[in-house]
């Protein structure tokens, strides 16, 4: 078992990171040694940290580094939609799929319509307790996870009768989990990285429509829930959006306009009307030219571009809707 180990906290509230002073010393008490990491090559350990996230592995399987990893990415996510029906399903930590539905079931097969093939094998997060027919979906297809608020008896006993699936029931109330303890640190030759997590807000004083084309209420709601997506998408993203449900998340490109080409041929004709979340600024016209070619109605993104003058011109004569952010929700 590995030993207990001391990293030390600093209280970032002062602003100028030169000016952070100790907060204090976290001692983090190892829990136990996990197969491995990321990969088999990689000796990994589990080490309990304060104000940790509640939960219970159900059917008492011991959880891998990457299931640990997407259970985190699934609570975040479904932190943003703790009061509705909410459903994600995530592949190596990185969502593949988001919808919400007036009733669970319905969530469910929208958010598995945006990549069905990425779906299998994943990890699958609901922000309300799972029934019986969602436990049925579920478990007519290769899931490794499932992480939710509760389960229905009979949704639990279908799903513990299968040996292939490990249940998570989440304890924490996701309307808290964003307050539990999260930060970013990565050991580097070059020295110790270390920052607070993501915690960006979407406040009206930040939501700028700058088209002579307004977006509508149903745009409006799309656009803000993509953009919710987008912060949990891997850079350079475009998230496509229709009526609560992702049609496309392309993520992890080096050029945003191949993540705008790759959106635009994942989502095909849902393209139509549907509307697109940037987590960085869209840097070229091409963007744009590419969005009109799938009819996108709207666009939300941070701006601050040397051309947002002819982006906005250029969506204006498209007939699309822009809203700048000012927000950057860039991540590795």
């Amino acid at each position: 078992m590995a030993k207990r180990v001391e990293i030390s906290i600093y209280d970032n509230s002062g602003g100028d990171p030169r000016n952070w002073q100790l907060e204090s010393a976290v001692n983090f008490e190892p829990l136990w040694d996990l197969h491995f990491g990321e990969n088999p090559q990689q000796p990994a350990l589990l080490f309990k940290s304060d104000n940790m996230a509640d939960y219970e592995v159900i059917n008492d399987k011991i959880l891998s580094y990457n299931e640990i990893m997407s259970m985190t990415e699934l609570a975040n996510v479904l932190s943003e939609f703790y009061d509705v029906c909410a459903v994600a399903i995530v592949k190596h930590a990185a969502p593949c799929g988001v919808a919400l539905a007036p009733t669970l079931e319905e969530a469910y097969n929208k958010a598995f319509d945006c990549d069905p093939i990425a779906s299998f094998f994943g990890a699958i997060g609901s922000s309300q307790k799972i029934d019986y027919e969602v436990a049925k979906h579920i478990n007519s297809m290769s899931v490794k996870l499932v992480i939710a608020p509760d389960y229905e008896e009979k949704a639990l006993k279908l799903l513990k009768d299968n040996p292939f699936i490990k249940i998570i029931k989440l304890n924490t109330p996701l309307k808290d989990f964003k307050s539990l303890t999260q930060k970013d640190i990565h050991v580097t030759p070059f020295g110790t990285l270390y920052q607070d997590m993501n915690r960006s807000y979407l406040g009206r004083n930040s939501f700028k429509v700058v088209t002579k084309i307004q977006p509508n209420k149903e745009q409006i709601e799309d656009a803000v829930f993509a953009w919710k997506i987008s912060k949990y998408a891997r850079s350079n993203s475009i998230v496509v959006v229709k009526d609560f449900k992702t049609v496309a998340i392309a993520q992890g490109f080096i050029s945003p306009v191949n993540a705008m080409e790759a959106a635009m041929n994942t989502a095909c004709d849902n393209s139509k009307h549907a509307v697109i979340a940037s987590d960085n600024t869209l840097p070229t016209i091409d963007c744009l030219s590419i969005a009109a070619q799938g009819r996108i109605s709207t666009i939300i993104q941070p701006g601050g571009s040397a051309n947002d003058a002819k982006m906005i011109e250029l969506a204006d004569k498209y007939r699309i809707a822009m809203v700048f952010t000012g927000i950057k929700n860039y991540k590795h």
